[in-house]
């Protein structure tokens, strides 16, 4: 490991820590020239499915920043936490990680319905009326009864 402070290529490693899932360890390293101290973080990287789009022909690297801005999108100025999107945002990733070689846009973004329902019915209606291309009011109702609001017509 590089010193981030006098680029020289030996350092120590002083502390090694699992994280709280056990999924990332923590080191604490001191450099064998400079004496500077730094954190790193290890944590396994699993490749991703390539994203088959709607028009089945393009594909493209998955994107934890795409998916990541879109929660957020939907979550905008609503009471749930980063972590609390973070968490979420692991639990799609487990289920699309060890499918196959190609995911569906579609599978995506039936994950992430999936979570906003749970997460914030608020969020979730904003991301169902983009993702269904919600057109008129009755879009809507119909959306909000599913999920189990009661809608009464005037």
């Amino acid at each position: 490991m590089q010193c981030p402070y006098c680029k020289h290529p030996d350092t120590q490693v002083i502390d090694s820590r699992s994280g709280e899932d056990g999924s990332v360890i923590r080191r604490r390293r001191r450099c064998l020239s400079c004496q500077g101290r730094f954190t790193t973080y290890e944590k396994v990287a699993l490749s991703m499915p390539l994203v088959v789009k709607k028009d089945g022909r393009t594909r493209v690297p998955y994107s934890q920043e795409k998916l990541i801005k879109s929660m957020t999108l939907a979550l905008r100025k609503r009471p749930v936490t980063a972590s609390a999107i973070e968490a979420a945002v692991d639990r799609i990733e487990q289920k699309i990680r060890f499918g196959e070689k190609e995911i569906e846009s579609k599978k995506i973004g039936d994950l992430v319905l999936a979570e906003l329902e749970s997460l914030d019915k608020v969020a979730y209606m904003r991301f169902a009326s983009v993702y269904f291309n919600y057109s008129k009011p009755d879009d809507f109702a119909i959306a909000l009864e599913k999920l189990g609001f009661s809608i009464t017509k005037k």
